[in-house]
Parts: C-alpha cells; sequence; structure tokens
C-alpha cells in the first residue's frame, strides 16, 4: 500500500532509512509566534513508553548514521535555489490530498487557496519548481486526512513511535494508510507498473525535510534533559498547530510530513544604543538568549 508519499510501502529498511525520523507550516497565519519549543512533558496518553523509547533509540541509530550524512551530502551537492526548487515541486504534488482534505473539513477558503496554488504554480511556476503563489500572498499549508479526523472530532489515541518513521498516533496512521490510497501520484504510479517514481519521490522528500531541520534538532538534542519527551512533545504541539489550520515554527519530528526550523535567534539589544533616561544614571542588562528548549517555551504558544 501507499502513503500520500507512499512511506507505508517502502521495501526494507534500507531503503526506509533513506527517509527522515524526525512539517511544518501550518495551514493558516496566527500571531506570530517565537520558536516555540516543547512544553513540559505531559506524561500522559504514552501508555507504550517503554517500547517507544526502544524504537527511538533505534531510530536515533538510525538518523545519525544514515540520515544526517545523506542530508548532509544533499545540502553539499545542490545549491540552495536548486533544493528550494525540489522542496517547492514536492509540495506541489501534495496539492491533490490537500486539497481534499480542505474539503472534507469544510474549509472553502483553505480548497480555494490549495485549488489556486496548484493551478499558478503547476502553469507559471513550471509544474511546481517555482512558487510564485506564495510571492502573490498565497502561502503553502498542509492538511491530511488524520487532520480531517481530528476535526471530525476522533481522539488520537495513545502515543507511538513508529520505526524509521517517528512520532504518530493511531489516527494518524490510519489517516496515512487513507492518504496513500487516494494520493494520484502513487495512483498512476501503481497503474503504470512504476514504482520507483513512487520510491524516488518518498525518498527524495525525506532528505529535504530532514537536511531542513538539521541544525533546529541538533539544538534541541543538545539542550533537552530528555530527548525522547523532547520530541514526543514537539510532535505534539505541530500537530496541535496543524489541527488548528495555525501558523508553527516548530522544528519538525517527522520530515515526511512537512518541513519546519527554529526561526534564527533575535540578536540581543546593544546596550550602547538604548536611549538613556533623564535623571541618575541607570543599569541596562541585556538578557542571553535562550539556551534551552525551556527558555524558548517561555515566549511559544505550544501543544
Amino acid at each position: 500500500m501507499y502513503r500520500r508519499q507512499s512511506k507505508l510501502a517502502l521495501p526494507g529498511f534500507v531503503l526506509a532509512a533513506s527517509l527522515a525520523i524526525t512539517g511544518l507550516i501550518g495551514a493558516r497565519p496566527a500571531a506570530a509566534q517565537q520558536a516555540p519549543a516543547p512544553v513540559a512533558d505531559e506524561g500522559t496518553n504514552d501508555p507504550f513508553e517503554d517500547s517507544n523509547r526502544a524504537v527511538f533509540n533505534f531510530n536515533e541509530g538510525v538518523d545519525k548514521a544514515v540520515l544526517v550524512p545523506v542530508a548532509n551530502a544533499y545540502r553539499t551537492v545542490l545549491p540552495p535555489f536548486a533544493r528550494d526548487m525540489i522542496h517547492n515541486f514536492l509540495q506541489n504534488l501534495n496539492s491533490p490530498i490537500i486539497f481534499a482534505n480542505d474539503i472534507l473539513q469544510g474549509q472553502p477558503n483553505l480548497a480555494a487557496e490549495t485549488a489556486s496554488r496548484a493551478v499558478v504554480n503547476t502553469t507559471i511556476g513550471l509544474v511546481g519548481l517555482y512558487d510564485v503563489a506564495a510571492q502573490w500572498g498565497v502561502p503553502y499549508h498542509t492538511n491530511d486526512l488524520g487532520i480531517t479526523l481530528a476535526t471530525w472530532g476522533i481522539a488520537p489515541g495513545p502515543y507511538l513511535m513508529l520505526p524509521v518513521l517517528g512520532p504518530s498516533n493511531p489516527r494518524d496512521l490510519i489517516g496515512e494508510v487513507g492518504d496513500s490510497f487516494g494520493d494520484p501520484g502513487n495512483i498512476v504510479a501503481s497503474n503504470h507498473h512504476m514504482l520507483w517514481a513512487t520510491f524516488l519521490r518518498d525518498t527524495t522528500s525525506g532528505i529535504d525535510e530532514r537536511s531542513r531541520n538539521i541544525e533546529s534538532l541538533a539544538e534541541i538534542e543538545r539542550t533537552s534533559l530528555d530527548f525522547y519527551a523532547t520530541i514526543r512533545s514537539l510532535a505534539r504541539q505541530r500537530r496541535a498547530a496543524q489541527i488548528r489550520h495555525q501558523k508553527d515554527d516548530t522544528p519538525n519530528a517527522v520530515p515526511l510530513q512537512g518541513a519546519g526550523a527554529l526561526p534564527a535567534p533575535v540578536p540581543a539589544p546593544n546596550v550602547a544604543t538604548l536611549p538613556k533616561p533623564p535623571g541618575p544614571p541607570m543599569t541596562y542588562s541585556v538578557s542571553a538568549q535562550p539556551n534551552s528548549v525551556a527558555d524558548l517555551q517561555k515566549s511559544s504558544m505550544g501543544r
């Protein structure tokens, strides 16, 4: 079977390992957010934590041994403009599934945006290599059947850590299967016996998304007391933002489902340039840059 990008159909560990274990671009911009990071560990809805942690450790080994080196090589070989073109093309391929879920959720405005983006980028944008629609004020948003099921009131179920594929839950896993069957690209590839095209699409998507999250996830791992709990919380935050159709800058723990990274830190103010108030001299203290996920969370809107 296929997922939206056939992640459920990869034949074997070696092929799957080329994907990412770690999206975001939320559908609707909301108030600007400052580098969201995980909230305090919820400690709930993870009844399989022991086995999930074992799978997480396995995924971490795959990530460090295979995925990060491949993603770094991808960055080295391809210049930024070429990587952007590939990223835009892959996003454009997702348009049919996104449009279908926009409709299923009763979101005519989102559906209109998706349709207009697909038409503009496929034509003027040269089959999606250029995101002309975004330059015209119509940004990309993600959507999938898991979000649709959440909109319909279906509970996520327990937290799951899937081998190679990363954080999920039963609701999202069912959504992935449903999207895989409905994706026109997968259907065409299957009907014409072109499984290589599906595999190429999925592999490229995974490498692209992992390459966009290398520094942000490395920093989160460095500052996390419990990386497993941090990734669990990040995945929940990001998913909550997607379900709300809200802009989110949380680093993507599951690159197969979208892009996202921590924004660059805001430079600390220069004390010399601060205005001097009348009266006795005052001492100005310059706040240090946040050096932990908890610090970032203070100014973020998390799940």
